[in-house]
């Protein structure tokens, strides 16, 4: 993708939010903290009330019921889309279609056949396809990646990657909730994913993965807790938890380097205090002069990550977390799946188009 030389927005980038539920208010609240680099448009909810209320405490300028129409009249560069999961791959179309970049809230699409469908309808200019990941950007996550390139820590051996939260049954009661058809599945795609895009993004391409994924307690169509073992192209072999059954809850990630353990350990999300860094005996000034030169002072909120994204638009280039990286993520999520309900190890090639679980994170339909 070739983007060298094309313009960016001329003034600030156009924003618009799609659905102004929860997640919406960080959103809008993170854009406007960008200041004069963004301008936040218009929003749109086919809830009228819940829309008035939201533009009213966040002074939207233009208000719209339907998608398309909010497109073709406000026209906006950058279009966020924050409703829930089994509305994503529809409304990212219609932003790409109508020119705008789609930033979407996790997870990006309900399989892998629908993200394949997404980057297939990106520009090779853009418009472009993003996930909202932000984890990457907080700067421990950030200081981790150039303490690595340094070589200090060596190889990578030994990870853990930990999302045990709770959730009542009544969350998942919501009529959406739970279901592979509306949410594409259960903690493993909508809750653990955060954890598990922040592993993928340290330590790259995985090559297999052996879970098991069960309805231990809550009432639903999806799994409720699911275990894995991954095996990445560097050797590291890593454990992967997702729980909405943990009454203690926490996320936690920790790589154990020839020279060194990092961990981090959070809820919904970190800032500087929340990593710790144990040197191997013998490496202890190395690794801790390496750690205190990296980048500080970025928690990993929706700010962090939208700070890069309308950079990005203003230099015309892909903003990250880019459609091929949101595949990558997603690939894990669906391999995790696939061996759990096929009760074998799965490779990247086993779920190539034409796999059941490239078209559904279930395979062919429920299994339970």
């Amino acid at each position: 993708m070739s983007v060298s030389g094309a313009p960016g927005p001329a003034g600030p980038v156009r924003a618009a939010i799609v659905g102004t539920g929860n997640i919406a208010r960080y959103h809008v609240e993170a854009l406007r903290a960008l200041g004069r680099q963004v301008e936040v448009v218009a929003g749109v909810d086919v809830d009228e009330e819940r829309l008035a209320a939201f533009a009213d405490r966040h002074e939207l300028p233009a208000l719209f019921t339907d998608l398309g129409t909010m497109l073709r009249e406000a026209r906006p560069d950058l279009v966020h889309v924050c409703t829930p999961p089994g509305l994503h791959r529809e409304q990212a179309l219609a932003c790409l279609r109508a020119g705008a970049t789609a930033l979407v809230e996790k997870p990006p699409a309900l399989s892998l056949a629908e993200m394949d469908e997404l980057a297939a309808a990106e520009g090779a200019e853009g418009p472009w396809f993003a996930t909202v990941f932000q984890h990457r950007f907080g700067s421990g996550a950030r200081r981790l990646q150039e303490v690595m390139a340094t070589g200090v820590l060596g190889r990578p051996l030994v990870a853990i990657c930990h999302t045990t939260w709770f959730r009542e049954q009544e969350y998942f009661d919501v009529p959406w909730r739970g279901r592979w058809d509306t949410e594409g599945g259960g903690p493993t795609m909508g809750h653990g994913i955060h954890q598990i895009d922040l592993l993928v993004a340290l330590l790259g391409e995985w090559t297999s993965v052996s879970a098991l994924a069960r309805q231990q307690a809550r009432v639903m169509d999806t799994e409720d807790l699911s275990l894995a073992h991954v095996t990445f192209a560097s050797g590291a072999v890593a454990s992967v938890v997702n729980s909405v059954l943990s009454p203690r809850e926490e996320s936690y990630v920790r790589i154990d380097f020839e020279h060194a353990t990092v961990e981090l350990t959070h809820l919904y999300g970190y800032g500087d205090d929340d990593w710790r860094v144990t040197p191997a005996p013998g490496r202890e000034e190395a690794v801790v002069n390496a750690w205190k030169a990296g980048e500080s002072g970025v928690s990993s909120g929706h700010r962090a990550q939208f700070a890069h994204v309308v950079r990005a638009l203003g230099e015309h280039r892909p903003p990250p977390v880019t459609s091929s990286d949101s595949a990558r993520t997603m690939r894990l999520v669906a391999g995790i799946y696939a061996s759990a309900f096929e009760r074998r190890t799965i490779t990247p090639a086993d779920l190539a188009a034409g796999s059941p679980f490239h078209g559904r994170m279930d395979g062919s339909g429920p299994r339970w």
